[in-house]
């Protein structure tokens, strides 16, 4: 199956992958709110509108995020991050993979037969 291809029991490729990715993640992690909220995004209610879909794929980092998570990734490359700002890099990289999934879903109803 294809980037978006429908399935025997109604999902996509990209929402399946997504669930095996999301029960993996799940067996070795302990519950989250991001998880719960996960669990909204990939039920099987039907899809959103075009136009929700584009706002949601014009979310963005702004400019200082981005320029935080690089220094706490190159701190964390050089083996120096301390508690408090490994904490903080796990906070941002929730956020940013929960934009992910909601982006990913965001791209169906954009590309139906893609």
């Amino acid at each position: 199956m294809g980037w978006g291809e429908v399935g025997s029991e109604g999902k996509s490729s990209v929402e399946a992958d997504l669930g095996l990715c999301y029960v993996a993640f799940m067996v070795n992690s302990t519950l989250t709110e991001a998880h719960i909220l996960e669990q909204v995004v990939m039920s099987d209610q039907a899809g959103m509108s075009p136009e929700s879909a584009r706002a949601i794929l014009d979310l963005r980092f702004d400019p200082s995020a981005l320029s935080r998570m690089n220094e706490l990734a190159e701190k964390n490359r050089q083996g120096t991050l301390t508690e408090s700002e490994r904490q903080e890099m796990d906070k941002y990289l929730r956020v940013g993979n929960f934009l992910n999934l909601m982006q990913a879903k965001a791209r169906l109803p954009l590309h139906p037969g893609a």
